[in-house]
């Protein structure tokens, strides 16, 4: 298995918002869970720049997909 190009604090730095361990940690605990049945792109707090550059990744299955499919997995959770 190869390593990923891109690591969370990566994603979180893209998405411009703070990358650092904890910042990501209150993120994802202060948005979870995602309500059933809503994508992560269509999240009600992203902005319309971060949800399409979400939806992109995952449609074309970038470089970021397979992080922005973990951030969605753990606020699922």
């Amino acid at each position: 298995m190869e390593s990923p190009i891109h690591r969370l604090g990566d994603l979180f730095r893209q998405l411009g918002l703070p990358d650092d361990p904890a910042s990501i940690e209150d993120f994802i605990a202060s948005h979870r869970p995602l309500p059933a049945g809503v994508a992560l792109a269509d999240a009600s707090f992203w902005t319309p720049s971060q949800a399409e550059f979400l939806r992109e990744e995952i449609s074309d299955d970038a470089d970021w997909a397979e992080l922005v499919d973990s951030l969605g997995a753990m606020l699922s959770r």
